[in-house]
């Protein structure tokens, strides 16, 4: 009877894990589905807008204007910033994202990070954690822009980043995040951030570069091209969180359909025990009767 006990509580404990888990399925899929709207919607515009701005950069070089933002230095400092989630329970959501900057480091990087010129910074409790364990170069973390992401706030971090690629205090800033693709596929990205990527003039399927002006290409240095990498920086980081909600929903979905196979597995189990623990009674019965008649 101590093992019928022993069942019983069991599946008592992972059907309390069921009704969670399920819970947090159906949380992270309405998260998910405004989310995945927002990204839907900016895509196309980033896209676009990045495009126009790789051309532009190309038409300033031509037209030799200096873009302070396309300046091509010799990536002695670099700055990589980590997307990735305040939670848990997503799977290997966190995990992936760690593994990619490890990698990007280790083959693109490795004289710098051993110098100590590898600096990291953060966006995401999961990855702040890691990496200060680590005791690697970590900026202060930016973690609450999850918390409430929207694209003033994003600004104010991607504003930070520029200033200091501006005053020298980094000469390479890349992204690495998760991208969405759909709920269960996020495609692991690692992008430069800054310097601008230029395309060359006689490169296939380049931008044509045949911008006019209005106004000046010191004021579109100014106004245009921040505003266009305060946009890229912020569909990275909804990227990022829209695939965290995508990866959550699945982990879940799975451990909801693992807790009920596992139940199916209790409930037989303990069907089979109370089975044999009725038939044990019965002969005992039927064998003390049988004493009593010998």
């Amino acid at each position: 009877m101590a093992n019928l006990k022993a069942i019983r509580i069991r599946i008592s404990s992972v059907k309390s894990t069921r009704q969670i888990t399920s819970a947090m399925k159906m949380v992270s899929a309405a998260k998910l589905r405004k989310a995945q709207d927002k990204i839907l919607r900016l895509r196309p515009y980033a896209h676009k807008l990045h495009d126009i701005l790789i051309g532009l950069s190309q038409s300033l070089a031509e037209a030799e204007i200096d873009n302070i933002y396309a300046r091509v230095k010799s990536a002695e400092k670099i700055l990589v910033v980590v997307v990735t989630s305040n939670r848990g329970l997503c799977g290997a959501f966190n995990s992936n994202v760690i593994k990619e900057a490890r990698r990007v480091v280790s083959e693109k990087y490795m004289d710098q990070f051993q110098k100590g010129n590898v600096a990291f910074l953060t966006i995401g409790k999961k990855g702040f954690d890691y990496l200060r364990k680590q005791k690697l170069n970590l900026l202060p973390e930016r973690n609450t822009l999850l918390n409430d992401l929207t694209f003033d706030n994003a600004s104010v971090i991607a504003e930070e980043i520029m200033n200091s690629f501006l005053s020298g205090e980094f000469d390479n800033v890349i992204l690495v995040y998760n991208q969405f693709k759909n709920a269960a596929v996020q495609r692991l990205t690692a992008e430069t951030f800054l310097p601008v990527e230029t395309v060359p003039a006689d490169s296939k399927g380049s931008i044509p570069a045949d911008y006019i002006y209005e106004p000046s290409g010191e004021e579109i240095i100014r106004e245009l091209i921040p505003k266009s990498l305060k946009i890229q920086f912020y569909k990275a980081v909804l990227d990022s969180y829209v695939a965290e909600h995508g990866a959550r929903m699945t982990a879940m979905h799975k451990a909801t359909d693992n807790a009920t196979g596992m139940i199916r597995d209790l409930t037989l189990q303990y069907n089979k025990a109370r089975q044999a623990a009725i038939t044990n009674q019965i002969l005992e019965v039927v064998s003390g009767a049988e004493a009593l008649r010998g």
